[in-house]
């Protein structure tokens, strides 16, 4: 992995909230994405998990300047395109595309898939004529379907043809990063393994790198290199995912981690499952110090305060006032008293 590739710096993302009917005043705002900071490496698949609502889309669509952020900076190739403008970012997008959650959503029903394929090489005068039919062709061939069914419309494609199609469009353009966010929930199970392969397989092809966004941490394990957490528009845990597996630092990694499945009956039962008590606070009004507090089980008084994420063994960062206590015999990590208000 070379280096940093993009780099998220203090990412925020808010909404207004406004009341009225003409002069629509502002009186609060939704904070999808509160002060995120990340990088991602060439080459690596950096997974984004997180529950409904945590603002993981929001912070795939603000990276990707899709959205135009209220604070923080986007690096992109060493390049800060915070502030760019749209005529500027034109020849960017080329280079970071988007694979989309729901797939009959994001195909236009009146466009064949062979004219939806086709039409970011037309905006970006890439191709035209035969060579433009040739390309589109050769991408239905890659992503798995017949390129003879290029003049066929969505309606008569499966869900996971369809989600092909979507990889297709993505691809059109050779770009280096890829967004998917949440690209298979919703499709059937045995269709998931097969987008998921194809996705692996593309990513040796053409020397891609993804960020992956899901809400099923089995399926973010299993695929993704490292493990963004979020909770309420923050991350809470960062490492990679064989070290998420083994051992979480963040009580809510921790729930999460219990709901995975488990093959083995007998480390099933040796596993006690962590249930969460009360619902997902607002991000129009969540908690203040540690957003997760009001549903932590180990929440203290000093969990009023908001925590950093800092590193607690090389790689793997956290933001948890009581990390090192709570995990640290599992984690070979020398323990310490914390002391309570």
């Amino acid at each position: 992995m070379a280096g940093e590739f993009l780099s998220l710096q203090d990412l925020t993302q808010h909404f207004p909230i406004r009341e009225g009917v003409f002069f629509r005043k502002k009186v609060g705002v939704v904070r999808a994405v509160d002060g995120v900071s990340l990088d991602i490496h060439q080459g690596e698949t950096l997974g984004i998990v997180g529950e409904s609502g945590c603002g993981k889309s929001t912070l795939a669509r603000t990276l990707l300047r899709l959205l135009k952020p209220t604070r923080g900076q986007i690096i992109f190739e060493g390049q800060d395109i915070t502030t760019w403008s749209e005529s500027k970012l034109k020849p960017l997008r080329r280079k970071m595309q988007m694979v989309f959650q729901n797939p009959q959503a994001c195909l236009d029903p009146r466009l064949s898939v062979g004219d939806s394929i086709a039409e970011p090489l037309q905006i970006h005068q890439v191709a035209s004529g035969r060579a433009l039919k040739d390309k589109v062709q050769m991408l239905m061939e890659q992503v798995g379907l017949n390129p003879d069914f290029h003049d066929r419309y969505p309606y008569e494609f499966s869900g996971g043809q369809r989600q092909r199609v979507g990889i297709a469009r993505a691809l059109a353009l050779d770009p280096t990063l890829i967004v998917a966010d949440e690209p298979i929930s919703a499709l059937d199970v045995s269709i998931q393994a097969q987008i998921l392969n194809l996705l692996a397989d593309l990513k040796s092809q053409r020397n891609l790198t993804y960020v992956f966004i899901a809400h099923d941490l089995q399926v973010v394990l299993y695929f993704c290199d490292r493990v963004a957490v979020m909770y309420l528009g923050e991350i809470v845990e960062l490492a990679s995912a064989s070290a998420l597996e083994r051992q979480a630092f963040h009580p809510y990694t921790e729930s999460l981690l219990s709901a995975v499945p488990i093959p083995d009956p007998k480390l099933r039962n040796q596993r006690k499952r962590i249930l969460l008590q009360g619902d997902l606070p607002s991000p129009a009004n969540p908690p203040s110090g540690c957003r997760f507090r009001t549903r932590c089980p180990y929440a203290k008084a000093a969990c009023e305060e908001p925590p950093s994420l800092r590193e607690i063994v090389p790689g793997h960062w956290t933001a948890c006032h009581f990390a090192e206590e709570l995990y640290g015999k599992a984690a070979g990590i020398a323990s310490f008293q914390v002391a309570e208000e």
